[in-house]
């Protein structure tokens, strides 16, 4: 995985949950999501599963401390008939922004994807997510895609 000299980049092991949780509630915060702890426990889960599609990438200062986390998972390409990787969430602490953390969880992201065959690594972000978008900006092409959200059911 990738790292720097005072970050590097690794798979999410059993005894990040505490780490992993709080970092995962900033992220939920900044979206203005409400998310319970039943939902965090149930990734959580997903991200420990190796039979589940989620994985999840972590960023970890010299000292052993969680500061990002990146969750991804492979989603198929029925028009190019390739499997992708879809990169669901980003998320770097406040305060460690700026550190590299963001650029080393996408280059890990980057090898990841290029050792599983993965055509593309695609994500989205909100329109107002300035900061992030020059970030994503400098290491991926901006589509024309128009996303849309349509509720299950009637």
């Amino acid at each position: 995985m990738s790292t720097s000299p005072d970050i590097k980049v690794r798979p999410v092991r059993a005894e990040d949950f505490p780490q992993w949780r709080a970092l995962y509630r900033g992220y939920a915060d900044f979206y203005r999501v409400e998310q319970t702890e039943e939902a965090a426990r149930r990734v959580w889960s997903w991200v420990n599963d190796p039979d589940h599609e989620v994985g999840a990438l972590v960023a970890e200062d010299g000292g052993g401390r969680l500061v990002g986390l990146a969750h991804y998972r492979p989603f198929a390409r029925p028009l190019s008939a390739t499997v992708g990787g879809f990169l669901d969430d980003l998320f770097v602490d406040p305060a460690h922004r700026g550190s590299g953390a963001a650029d080393l969880l996408l280059a890990a992201l980057r090898e990841l994807a290029a050792e599983r065959g993965w055509s593309v690594v695609r994500w989205i972000t909100a329109d107002d997510n300035h900061r992030a978008r020059a970030k994503y900006d400098q290491v991926a092409t901006r589509t024309m895609w128009v996303t849309y959200d349509m509720a299950p059911g009637h």
